[in-house]
């Protein structure tokens, strides 16, 4: 748990609370000037909203909303959940034993949520970049099976006209003209990819 003004465990949301206007007026000044100061110890920006949920957090792009009840009745339960239409554990119900340690359950619930989506963003664009290494390593091997193409020659056609379908419809003029590649060359890639008995011959090293 949070320590009450902070975490010196190195918690740092950097993310926004919107707290509701409504929330806030039924609540004690010494409890609003808590959360301000808890939030605000964390690298939380707060904004006082009419929103409908007591709280949105919003961290890395992830919105959670919460319904924060300071003064709990169980004889009014149905009431509290049918406010939003929701049902007892759908969404997650959390009961602490007073409104500061609620609200700092709040908060690193919030912040969990936004790293996950971050790590989910990391994740994603990791496998982007394999799989972005994996065509580059197959149009390589393509372009460099031309009888007289190296690597040099494979990446000046990646770069000026980019990838293998576009290099199979390019004329010779049009590669002479946005590469460095020889005529002899140039003959070589346009023949490879119209002449049968060109591309299903053995390459020559």
């Amino acid at each position: 748990m949070a320590s009450r003004g902070g975490d010196p465990s190195g918690f740092v949301g950097r993310g926004v609370c919107m707290m509701s206007n409504s929330w806030r007026d039924k609540q004690h000044p010494n409890l609003i000037n808590f959360l301000a100061t808890f939030l605000a110890a964390n690298s939380y920006r707060l904004n006082f909203l009419s929103v409908s949920p007591d709280f949105i957090f919003n961290n890395g792009g992830t919105s959670v909303a919460f319904v924060f009840e300071t003064n709990w009745d169980s004889e009014k339960e149905a009431a509290v959940f049918s406010r939003y239409g929701m049902e007892l554990g759908c969404p997650t119900f959390v009961p602490v034993c007073d409104p500061e340690m609620g609200f700092e359950k709040i908060v690193r619930i919030a912040h969990a949520r936004g790293v996950c989506k971050k790590q989910d963003i990391i994740t994603t664009m990791r496998d982007e970049r394999a799989q972005a290494v994996e065509c580059m390593d197959a149009f390589l091997r393509v372009l460099t099976s031309i009888p007289g193409i190296d690597s040099h020659d494979a990446n000046a056609l990646a770069q000026a006209i980019g990838s293998i379908e576009a290099i199979a419809k390019a004329s010779k003029e049009f590669i002479l003209e946005n590469t460095d590649l020889s005529t002899e060359k140039a003959e070589r890639i346009f023949r490879f990819f119209r002449d049968p008995q060109y591309y299903l011959s053995p390459k020559i090293n």
